[in-house]
């Protein structure tokens, strides 16, 4: 049974995308506002997240809803230890723990992967979706506003085990499509993907405040003035 998945999702979470790109730190990026301090916290966030996300698509691979969008091109642990060991030194997990909203979201992947692994699909969807859509151009903006030379520090960003980024999303559409869900858990995948957008706000929200430090109120309240409009895939889609 088809339910469109991919097609429900994208339109489905619009409205918590723009509510996400409009948080200050988002914001601020998009404009070309980017502290390393701030930076690397993210980071490691990250690290956390995708390091929970991707152990349970793992241990669930013969899963038949998971396992099939459990695509290991798009895996992005081994990217973020690059990056946390460019930024807080080969010592760098002994350096990082996550923040309070990190853990918030570390902690719903582990349960969902427990109690209702579908509804990970969603979560799937927002992260890695976004990233290999945004992925070159939020790591340009990040190159220019932190004065970095070349890939060190920015690898999240890149997908160095998918050529055609284009014909992978496609692809990626096409198994969401194929999954043997109905209508009632289409549903709820969708609203578990706006409750992961929700997730990432508070932990941009969290990291708002290492950011005024570092720029100032007066920067800070005139770049986030403007709001955004967006989606996951709006970026290369």
């Amino acid at each position: 049974m088809s339910v469109a998945l991919a097609a429900q999702l994208r339109e489905g979470t619009k409205k918590a995308h723009t509510m996400a790109e409009n948080t200050g730190f988002v914001s601020c990026f998009l404009k070309g506002v980017v502290d390393k301090s701030s930076y690397r916290k993210l980071v490691a966030d990250l690290y956390f997240v995708y390091e929970a996300m991707e152990e349970e698509i793992d241990q669930l691979s013969e899963h038949p809803v998971v396992g099939p969008v459990g695509k290991k091109e798009l895996n992005r642990v081994e990217s973020l230890s690059q990056d946390l060991s460019y930024y807080f030194g080969e010592n760098w997990k002994e350096e990082i723990q996550p923040s309070p909203s990190a853990a918030l979201y570390v902690e719903r992947i582990h349960a969902l992967a427990k109690e209702s692994p579908e509804l990970l699909v969603g979560h799937h969807y927002t992260r890695y979706m976004g990233d290999l859509s945004g992925g070159q151009i939020l790591k340009n903006i990040a190159q220019k506003a932190m004065n970095m030379d070349g890939d060190d520090g920015l690898r999240f960003y890149i997908f160095d085990d998918i050529a055609d980024e284009k014909g992978f999303k496609t692809m990626y559409r096409s198994t969401m499509d194929a999954l043997p869900i109905d209508q009632a858990m289409a549903d709820r995948i969708v609203e578990e993907a706006n409750n992961a957008f929700h997730l990432n706000m508070k932990m941009f929200q969290e990291l708002e405040g290492n950011l005024v430090a570092a720029i100032g109120k007066v920067l800070f309240g005139f770049l986030t003035r403007r709001q955004r409009t967006g989606s996951t895939e709006a970026a290369t889609a």
